[in-house]
């Protein structure tokens, strides 16, 4: 599989990566520090990728660059069989109430940009008959909820377009896969306090890269965030405004 990876250098986003390598995946990686970048592809390299493992400066919160991002992925790895979005913004509710232009930064990032490269995405797979393409939402996205009110909109959005985009272009061989991670320790969620069910990068890239391999809409890792948010869904407003979850 040739797979352009945007956001391989940290976290969720490295250890997909590193999952694709040992399957031998060619790699192609986007994001925006070069210098991790490429201590990422060496990395990746070590861990099986087939050929070189490519990369290039592209920022999520720089739409102009995607275009140019996409050409180069394209002519280094002849084919792109799949896409990967895992790049994208979290703060927690008490910083971005406190914080209109991080709020603006986030909400932009996480919806707006998230969609315009997933466009590119969908219109250069579909224009060589079509592939995967996979972005990472959230379980905040499923329901509106105290903690994460601004940051679970951002994300509520891009799940909604994810759906619509699996429905308008399944026929035509796009297969989206959208990811909803639920609490991950990463250094994002570093000083948060976990749930007893909380994943980790590594137990999330194998989930992910088999979604990849067997395409399916949806994606919840770990996988007890299903069931959890299968709850949280069919709870009463009048329950949702006196819990704190």
């Amino acid at each position: 599989m040739h797979v352009l990876l945007f956001g391989a250098t940290r976290g969720m986003g490295r250890a997909v990566a590193r999952e694709l390598a040992r399957r031998g995946a060619r790699l192609f990686l986007l994001g925006r520090d070069l210098d991790e970048l490429k201590k990422s592809a060496a990395d990746l390299q070590v861990h099986g990728a087939a050929g070189v493992v490519d990369v290039e400066h592209c920022d999520l919160s720089d739409p102009s660059g995607f275009s140019a991002a996409f050409d180069s992925a394209e002519r280094a790895l002849a084919r792109i069989d799949a896409v990967v979005l895992t790049a994208g913004m979290f703060a927690s509710q008490k910083q971005l109430e406190a914080d209109p232009v991080l709020t603006t930064r986030l909400l932009v990032a996480n919806f707006a940009h998230s969609v315009a490269f997933c466009e590119e995405a969908r219109r250069r797979l579909l224009l060589h008959g079509g592939g995967v393409l996979c972005a990472f939402s959230s379980v905040a996205g499923d329901r509106g909820r105290k903690p994460v009110v601004l940051y679970g909109a951002s994300k509520a959005g891009l799940s909604a377009y994810l759906e619509g985009l699996d429905h308008k272009f399944a026929a035509e061989g796009l297969r989206v896969v959208c990811v909803k991670p639920g609490f991950v320790r990463t250094d994002m969620t570093a000083g948060l306090k976990p749930p007893p069910f909380a994943g980790t990068p590594d137990g999330v890239a194998k989930r992910v890269v088999a979604a990849l391999y067997k395409p399916r809409p949806v994606v919840y890792v770990p996988g007890m965030w299903r069931w959890v948010m299968l709850v949280i869904r069919w709870l009463p407003r009048f329950v949702m405004r006196r819990i704190g979850f």
